[in-house]
């Protein structure tokens, strides 16, 4: 897969996931209580993630997938 493509694919999930806190800043008090949890403990958490892996996606692929790492599944003792 190109890095253009999964540019576009993060780039419409960060966007996707945006939509739902419009809704919750601008709906009326009384579907908040059932609205909130979703927005707070899903929605905002993955497109937060979905922004910083737009804009450091380089630095956390990086850190999270060196080859540096000894792995442990191998290593005898």
């Amino acid at each position: 897969m190109k890095d253009a493509t999964k540019r576009s694919i993060v780039r419409c999930i960060h966007l996707v996931f945006s939509i739902p806190i419009i809704g919750y800043i601008y709906s009326p008090f009384e579907v908040l209580p059932t609205y909130a949890p979703r927005v707070r403990f899903v929605v905002v958490p993955l497109m937060l993630f979905s922004g910083l892996w737009m804009w450091k996606g380089h630095v956390l692929r990086r850190f999270l997938f060196r080859e540096d790492r000894p792995n442990k599944t191998l290593q005898r003792n």
